[in-house]
């Protein structure tokens, strides 16, 4: 039995919204699908304002621009994250500053955040791994205090919250994906969430090209023009119809993945006592999604072999991020601060197991038995 590290999942819906969008005559973007989804982000969040994207990285470089990043300024982040993190303030001519996580939610560790503030500082990006929360309040205290702006990096993290509220909500903005990897999906895709009044009529406008666009299909202007810098980050309409769908049936794709997660954590806690690896950790205050499940192995050797001994099996378990700092562009572009010992660490120890909605018991049983095979054979 073949068990792939993911399959996209469709709810049924998708194609005919699709069809839909189509008799509507309306494919480009901002139609009646696309206002659906703003909609259902902004009930669920309770964003001020949400706005759809083509991607993530959209969105952040969205967020980028709202943070007014300018050359030389320092935005602290995460190591261990996807490249567009840093991407997006690098494009604008931010340096981030890459600081370490902490060691049981692999999240940002909120301990190193201050000393790593100077005056070039601007902003923060925490990124909630796996669909954990960082531990918000102290980071929200932190900026506040010394005037920065919070960007959360989302986006892994719809359906998911701290002390009650959705990640993405908390700071001043917040980024998601729809990913075909990630909870909900339109196969690519992501969405702006503006938590921060000031900053949303201008999202508005970096989001259409710089233009007021928006304003003139609202009838507030009687023709729009180029006001300001933007880009094209909206998606089209069939984007919207595909994530509409999804977004219908949001709580039972958490529901079935959360299942699939805590049979994993269950399963598994016989072997992490045995030392010879550890599960995910989630902290109290902290809802997750159930958007992976990782371990960490002991070392590079033994995660190695286990992927090596798994696909074998035709099980497919893959590893995560390759730290920013050590990349030939994180070297040339960003700066660290301090000892990144636990995101080295990390990078090299952890596995991600298959999960994904439509995931059958049977597979997962078969994932599970292989995976008590490989350890108990190779980590003795």
């Amino acid at each position: 039995m073949k068990v792939p590290f993911n399959r996209p999942h469709m709810t049924g819906k998708e194609l005919f919204y699709i069809a839909e969008a189509h008799s509507n005559h309306m494919l480009a973007g901002d139609g009646p699908f696309t206002k659906k989804c703003h909609e259902w982000l902004e009930v669920k969040t309770g964003a001020k304002k949400a706005l759809l994207t083509h991607s993530c990285t959209a969105a952040l470089e969205m967020a980028a621009i709202l943070a007014d990043i300018q050359p030389g300024d320092e935005v602290i982040m995460p190591s261990y994250t996807f490249v567009s993190t840093a991407n997006a303030f690098v494009l604008r001519g931010g340096v981030p500053v890459f600081v370490d996580i902490r060691p049981d939610t692999l999240n940002i560790d909120e301990t190193l955040i201050e000393a790593a503030i100077t005056a070039k500082t601007k902003a923060i990006v925490p990124v909630h791994y796996a669909g954990v929360a960082c531990e918000m309040d102290t980071i929200m205290d932190i900026a506040n205090r010394h005037n920065l702006m919070v960007i959360e990096d989302a986006t892994q993290g719809v359906s998911a919250s701290y002390k009650g509220r959705s990640l993405g909500s908390i700071g001043h903005l917040g980024c998601y994906s729809f990913h075909e990897t990630k909870n909900i999906i339109s196969g690519e895709g992501g969405a702006l969430l503006i938590n921060d009044p000031a900053l949303a009529e201008r999202a508005e406008i970096v989001r259409e090209k710089g233009t007021n666009r928006s304003k003139f299909f609202r009838g507030q202007v009687d023709k729009y023009t180029w006001v300001d810098i933007g880009s094209s980050y909206l998606p089209g309409e069939i984007i919207a119809a595909f994530l509409w769908a999804q977004m219908q049936e949001a709580e039972a794709i958490t529901t079935q993945r959360l299942a699939i997660w805590t049979r994993y954590h269950a399963v598994i806690e016989a072997l992490e006592q045995s030392r010879r690896l550890r599960r995910p950790i989630i902290p109290t205050g902290c809802e997750h999604n159930a958007h992976m499940y990782y371990l960490l192995l002991r070392d590079l050797a033994d995660r190695t072999a286990f992927i090596t001994a798994m696909k074998e099996e035709e099980i497919n378990c893959v590893f995560h991020y390759v730290p920013l700092h050590s990349s030939p562009a994180g070297q040339r572009y960003g700066k660290i601060f301090g000892d990144l010992t636990v995101t080295n660490l990390t990078s090299a120890r952890l596995i991600r197991l298959p999960l994904y909605a439509g995931l059958m018991e049977s597979q997962q049983t078969r994932v599970i038995e292989v995976l008590e095979k490989v350890v108990n054979r190779s980590m003795m």
